[in-house]
């Protein structure tokens, strides 16, 4: 009952960033460490997200949202994999908004995968060591330089639970007392309204950013 009340808080969301002009939204939906629940209570939401995948990609697709999914998916059942596969492909060439549903998803998983394939690449001699940068290393991990603005946590909790831990550097970090699913318009609303109100310094000075901005 808990992640269908879950789902229909994410599809208000969703509405109402497109609503405010939302270009990307990345939300947790299974982390890598959500294997370690009761089996019974994975099983169950492997088959909610099996059966509201297509449905909820029918609306994206007909609201021009692209879907995609970052996070290791080969542990997901072959026919889970496949709706995944299907629905990325159906979404693939809109433009209006981009929903990034981090499943099996853990940021230093992340970031090892993203060694790896610089590791791979250096032993290949396609790169050399020394020519690796963050620059590099950003366009190697999931979402690639597409850095999040704003981090949003639900539910009172204090911590980013292994969340986007390389892209979120210089991210603004925002703490809801509100449950994610009574999180709805109005919380995100609140939300943006706080992010508003913070100034970006990027490790400048306040007045450096008030004469770049002038």
């Amino acid at each position: 009952m808990g992640h269908q009340a879950g789902l229909k808080a994410l599809r208000a969301v969703v509405r109402h960033c497109g609503k405010i002009g939302t270009r990307t939204l990345t939300v947790f939906a299974f982390s890598s460490e959500n294997w370690n629940r009761p089996e019974k209570e994975v099983n169950r939401l492997m088959d909610l997200f099996m059966r509201s995948l297509d449905k909820e990609a029918k609306e994206l697709d007909e609201n021009g949202v692209r879907l995609r999914f970052i996070g290791d998916i080969q542990r997901f059942s072959p026919s889970l994999r496949d709706s995944i596969h299907r629905v990325t492909r159906q979404t693939a060439d809109h433009s209006r908004m981009t929903l990034n549903v981090a499943v099996n998803y853990g940021g230093r998983w992340d970031i090892t995968e993203a060694a790896r394939k610089l590791a791979r690449a250096a032993r290949q001699g396609l790169i050399e060591p020394d020519d690796i940068d963050e620059a590099m290393f950003s366009r190697h991990v999931c979402l690639e330089e597409n850095n999040p603005d704003l981090f949003i946590r639900t539910g009172g909790e204090m911590r980013i639970s292994n969340f986007l831990l390389w892209q979120s550097a210089y991210t603004e970090f925002y703490f809801s007392p509100v449950l994610w699913p009574d999180f709805g318009p109005a919380e995100l609303d609140e939300a943006v309204a706080v992010y508003h109100s913070r100034e970006r310094r990027f490790g400048r000075t306040s007045e450096q950013i008030q004469e770049k901005s002038a």
